[in-house]
């Protein structure tokens, strides 16, 4: 009697069952700072998006009359106003040139990721799921590539290929498709293990659909975590190219390049630099905490409670 007692007494006191998303949207939206990253990252890309309707001048063109203009509110903005962050040396509004770069810096982010981690997890799910000779291939490949720094890589890749928009992804892509190789590689050779896997073959499944229906879900979540994170460094990486000069070609809006075309006039028009420079360091900062938000809220540690 004593023991019914109190097995209704532990069934009572069981916590309720939470739905998943209403879990994750509590967990996500927790930190109000979480809430601030997403704004800006929704505010870069309908600025990327609308970019020829927001900018108030061509990004390209430049009117030598207006060249280092200083910032003004005078409306409306041109050679027969002012310029709301001034002008660069060419005589192109500011203003303009940073809007524009917003659309390249998610171009290079977003088609860089979606290639090096398609690749990424392709290569990490096959090696480990197999295993063998072709895990030890493809992760020693991949054991050589993660010996270079990023950067390092990322600039050895681009001054072999060249300038330019296409250049930069490819050499970005291969840059960080090791990382993901590794983290789907590890998660492959845990999830395998599994007794539902172990069912799975002995319900005579093929090696395909094992690793999509199977495998590839449940290694999904550390994936979109990394995805969020990678995309600020690569929005970083691109910047670094670009102020180096082997990245986006000019007349190319990027805020790398921007931002050393500005770095030799720090002094008497500093918007120039400081401009881009804030614009890269707030995306980058966005990026990071909306991927903490992620991390925290995809934690299977926190499921079924708020």
């Amino acid at each position: 009697m004593v023991e019914e007692h109190n097995t209704i007494e532990e069934f009572q006191e069981a916590p309720p069952h939470v739905s998943e998303w209403r879990r994750f949207w509590r967990v996500f939206f927790q930190r109000k700072i979480v809430l601030f990253g997403l704004i800006v990252l929704a505010l870069l890309i309908l600025t990327a998006a609308f970019a020829d309707f927001l900018a108030p001048h061509d990004p390209y063109r430049g009117i030598l009359a207006d060249s280092l203009e200083d910032p003004s509110l005078t409306w409306p903005w041109g050679s027969n106003g002012g310029y709301l962050l001034g002008t660069d040396i060419q005589g192109r509004d500011t203003l303009s040139r940073l809007i524009f770069g917003a659309r390249t810096a998610l171009l290079v982010g977003f088609v860089t990721t979606f290639f090096a981690a398609f690749a990424g997890i392709l290569l990490g799910l096959i090696a480990g799921y197999f295993g063998g000779i072709i895990n030890m291939i493809i992760m020693r490949i991949m054991d050589a590539l993660m010996g270079f720094p990023l950067l390092l890589l990322a600039l050895i890749m681009a001054a072999v290929l060249g300038g330019g928009i296409q250049n930069v992804i490819i050499a970005l892509a291969v840059a960080i498709l090791p990382g993901y190789a590794r983290v789907m590689h590890g998660l492959t050779l845990s999830i395998r293990e599994n007794d539902y896997i172990m069912a799975e073959r002995a319900m005579g499944a093929n090696n395909l659909r094992t690793m999509i229906q199977h495998i590839l879900p449940n290694a999904l979540a550390p994936i979109i975590v990394l995805v969020t994170m990678q995309l600020g460094t690569l929005i970083l990486a691109e910047a670094a190219l670009s102020f180096l000069g082997i990245g986006i070609k000019p007349p190319g809006a990027a805020w790398g390049a921007m931002a050393f075309d500005g770095y030799r006039y720090l002094l008497s028009h500093p918007v120039l630099s400081f401009a881009p420079c804030m614009a890269i360091m707030l995306v980058v900062f966005s990026f990071q905490l909306v991927g903490d938000g992620l991390r925290d809220a995809l934690d299977p540690r926190l499921r079924g409670i708020l």
